[in-house]
This record gives structure tokens, C-alpha cells and sequence, in this order.
């Protein structure tokens, strides 16, 4: 197999070469306005989805299913540059999509899944974030959380359920897949690929930027024997063996591709993993950033997962799916904020 390195210098080197054939965008600085423009692109790890209240508010007509939050790290990091400016004010304008793709953030429309009073015939096509932002010369920063979804790190970890459940190994069936289905290194690697596309596309639309590129926490425990496997507000049937596996093949291995492909581009990665471990979903209540497959949630978040036998609310949780708290969007925040500080000190 080839060296990732080398295929990711092949593929940056190729996008660039395309992208330099492309109408240049016009010469100026970022930074000359009466505030600074900050963009946040991202997944539900970005979003929010159930740590606050949904953002717009339910009922406005603006709502797109994309289930922002008040609480989510974009919102925190927010209110703290409001109250402490770094010079200028920093306007935000956060577009991140729960549910969404790489490629959602530059090239493709996304149909948001927000199961919170979803319109009749379902939720309409959004444009790509870097459209849906604007993002132009006189953007100033734009921090980016994606990557988990174009596994797809949720429905792997579905798998890994229905696998633990009847005594099976998930790590065995992406290891050695069916046909039809693509394995741990080929999803590894085509995530590469497309996060070198979608970082090479974010410069072009925002040439003066500063990017910011963010991680995943640590969801599942160091020491896998910490989880209950009857327990649903933590990793549920997941056996021990496949937990190991999910952390060290799968999630570490995403976020050393992310921050692999950042370095390429010379963006600055926020390493949010470290300051998390000991905090995952398999932690108490009181201890963990990280909800389990149920868990804690504004009420009107569901109890049901549709499609699935999944319904939490018989141990009178909501469905969480291992997705981070209001504890570990305050981490993250602290991390993404110091970033954006130190990002605008050149401006």
C-alpha cells in the first residue's frame, strides 16, 4: 500500500495545480473592516444538536435542520470574543450542519436529517457551507470540524452495536469486507483525499484566511474494560475488543489524517482528544464530555432513534449517539478560542 504521506503530497500537489488554472481571486487583505469575519463550517460536532437551544429558535421560519445550538463551541467561543474582543469585534457566522460531509462543506447540497419538527415532506437542500458563509477576501478566519460522517464514524459504530449484540467482531467485518463494502484503510483514505479537496476549496474562497481546523474528542475510553456492555447510556453492546479497535484504527487515525492534511496547508489543527480522555462516554455521569448511544438532552430532543428498535426513553434518556455534552463543547471552546486569538494577532 502506498505511504500516506506520499499519496497526500500526490493529491495536494494535483489539487493545486487544478486550482491554480482557476480564475485568481482579487488581491486585498482581510482584517481592514470595523470587525473581523469569522466562519465556522463543521458537523453536528460543530452544531451542537441537543447541548442548548436550537438556534434559530423552534417555530422561526428560518429553521434548516441543521440543528445548531446555543452552547455548541461556536456560540461559547462567540460570547467570549463579544465580551473580550481581540481589537475588533469578530462577527460570526456559523453554517455547520449536523450530519454533514466533507463534502457538504464545499461542493455538495446537503438534506438535513434534523428529527426535531421536521416540515411536512422533509427538511429542503442547503447549499454548501462555504457558499451558505460567504466566504470571500474579507474573511478572516474559518474553522472547520468535519470529517467524522464521511466514514461514516456514526454508522460504523451502529454496525459495531448490531456486531457486539450477536457476539461478532465489526473490526473483522471492515478488516475483511463484504463486497460492496469499503474497508477501514479505503474509507481512511478516501477521507484524505477529500479533505485535501475541500481544504484546497476553502483557501481558494477565502484566500486571506486564516483556517482552523478541528479534531474529535476522545469518545471512547483508553481502557475499554471500563464499559458496561449493558449499559446504553454508555457504549451499549459494543464488545471491548471493537471499542480498542474504534479508537485506535478509526477515530485516532481520522484525526491524525485531519491534522496531517491541515499541516500540508500549513492551517493550524486543534488537537482536542488530549484534554478529553478520561472524559468519554463510558465515564459517570458527572465525569464525561461525551453522552453515550442514550443519553442527557433538552427535552425536545428524541428518545427514538426512527428506523431502529433504539428508544431511550424507556430508561428515560434521549438518543445521543455519542455525541459531545455542554462539558465537552466548553472544552472545545477554550481550545478554538485561544486558536482564533492567536490567528488574529497578524491581522
Amino acid at each position: 500500500m502506498r505511504h500516506p504521506v506520499s499519496r497526500l503530497r500526490t493529491r495536494a500537489l494535483a489539487v493545486g495545480l487544478v486550482l491554480a488554472a482557476a480564475t485568481l481571486a482579487p488581491a486585498g487583505s482581510a482584517g481592514a473592516a470595523d470587525q473581523y469575519e469569522w466562519a465556522a463550517l463543521g458537523d453536528s460536532y460543530t452544531a451542537g444538536v441537543f447541548v442548548g437551544d436550537p438556534k434559530p429558535a423552534l417555530g422561526d421560519a428560518s429553521r434548516d435542520g441543521c440543528d445548531r445550538t446555543t452552547n455548541s463551541y461556536p456560540d461559547l467561543v462567540s460570547r467570549e470574543l463579544d465580551e473580550f474582543p481581540p481589537g475588533k469585534p469578530v462577527h460570526l457566522t456559523d453554517v455547520s450542519c449536523g450530519a454533514a460531509t466533507i463534502a457538504d462543506i464545499a461542493t455538495a447540497k446537503q438534506t438535513p436529517i434534523s428529527p426535531v419538527q421536521p416540515p411536512e415532506g422533509g427538511w429542503p437542500a442547503v447549499d454548501p457551507q462555504i457558499t451558505r458563509a460567504n466566504l470571500n477576501d474579507s474573511t478572516d478566519v474559518v474553522t472547520i470540524g468535519v470529517g467524522g460522517n464521511s466514514l461514516p464514524f456514526g454508522g460504523m459504530l451502529l454496525k459495531c452495536l448490531e456486531k457486539g449484540a450477536t457476539g461478532a467482531s465489526c473490526r473483522e467485518y471492515y478488516t475483511n469486507p463484504p463486497e460492496g463494502e469499503e474497508g477501514i484503510q479505503e474509507k481512511l483514505a478516501r477521507v484524505q483525499d477529500e479533505y485535501v479537496m475541500m481544504l484546497a476549496q476553502v483557501h481558494q474562497a477565502a484566500p486571506n484566511a486564516k483556517v482552523i481546523t478541528v479534531g474529535y474528542p476522545a469518545v471512547l475510553p483508553e481502557d475499554a474494560s471500563a464499559c458496561n456492555r449493558a449499559s446504553l447510556t454508555e457504549l451499549g453492546s459494543i464488545t471491548h475488543a471493537d471499542i480498542d479497535w474504534l479508537r485506535d484504527d478509526v477515530l485516532k487515525r481520522l484525526n491524525s489524517t485531519i491534522q496531517r492534511v491541515s499541516a500540508f496547508f500549513g492551517d493550524r489543527y486543534v488537537d482536542v482528544y488530549s484534554s478529553s480522555v478520561d472524559h468519554d462516554a463510558c465515564q459517570p455521569a458527572d465525569t464525561k464530555w461525551v453522552e453515550g448511544i442514550c443519553g442527557d438532552a433538552e427535552d425536545y430532543w428524541p428518545t427514538r432513534l426512527p428506523g431502529t428498535l433504539l428508544n431511550c426513553g424507556l430508561i428515560g434518556k434521549h438518543v445521543t449517539l455519542v455525541h459531545p455534552n455542554a462539558a465537552g463543547h466548553a472544552d472545545t471552546a477554550a481550545h478554538v478560542e485561544r486558536a482564533i486569538r492567536i490567528a488574529l494577532l497578524d491581522r
